[in-house]
């Protein structure tokens, strides 16, 4: 398995991952966890929470978020337009932000990227309201590792930008297709980004997630890019 330098991954299903920095702090990237089927059951409930990043707000990404908002007062980065959605819902500790900007939350620094995706809210009587645009985000931990979680998206050509800009050292990618790029435009991804070792997301959670890791690591071969299969509930570090 991978050796990620004091930075421990566990992979909570779809596109959930909950790290724990070298400092000890925990860092949840897109809060689906008691709702997601994908998620082990053991897993659904977390101790401590210092620090939340959200991609965009479609349900499952976002769904446990008010919960866990609640329970621990986490400091969370969003877009703007989801940050005064959850304003309004009685939440604290918000940072809006928006792509290209960068900014400090706890013990990581976070950069919001470009991810091309939709980002409506589902409200409780079925209504969509605007949830500003759909993000990605290079994240780096205070000993200078680095990682880039993509969001929902299609590959895009600026992901070479992301790459040269921000280095990542290991990037999570969508697979599932449908809903975001399949394994074929990851793999292109991969190419764009000159990437080294890869997460696969997003994919299996639903009967219409079709793509799956050994897809792309026959996609990526001739990369010799290290693609890091995952089941939920496993870590790595």
């Amino acid at each position: 398995m991978a050796v990620v330098p004091n930075v421990l991954i566990k992979y909570l299903g779809h596109a959930t991952f909950l790290i724990t920095t070298p400092g000890g702090k925990k860092l949840l990237l897109d809060p689906w966890v008691q709702n997601n089927p994908a998620c082990p059951q053991e897993d659904k409930e977390i101790d401590s929470l210092d620090t939340v990043l959200i991609t965009h707000a479609h349900f499952d990404h976002i769904q446990d978020v008010l919960e866990i908002a609640k329970t621990h007062q986490p400091q969370i980065g969003c877009i703007y337009e989801i940050a005064n959605w959850l304003e309004r819902k009685g939440v604290q500790n918000l940072n809006p932000m928006n792509k290209g900007g960068s900014q400090q939350l706890n013990d990581v620094r976070v950069t919001m990227v470009d991810a091309r995706h939709s980002c409506g809210i589902l409200e409780d009587d079925g209504s969509i309201s605007y949830g500003g645009e759909a993000a990605g985000y290079v994240v780096e931990f205070e000993n200078g590792f680095s990682i880039y979680h993509a969001g929902d998206t299609c590959v895009f050509s600026d992901m070479k930008i992301i790459a040269e800009l921000y280095q990542p050292e290991l990037i999570f990618l969508p697979i599932g297709d449908l809903f975001t790029m399949g394994p074929q435009e990851a793999a292109y991804a991969c190419r764009l980004m000159d990437a080294k070792k890869v997460v696969p997301m997003h994919y299996a959670t639903f009967p219409p997630l079709k793509g799956r890791p050994e897809e792309l690591r026959e996609l990526t071969r001739d990369l010799g890019t290290k693609v890091i299969e995952l089941s939920p509930g496993e870590s790595f570090g």
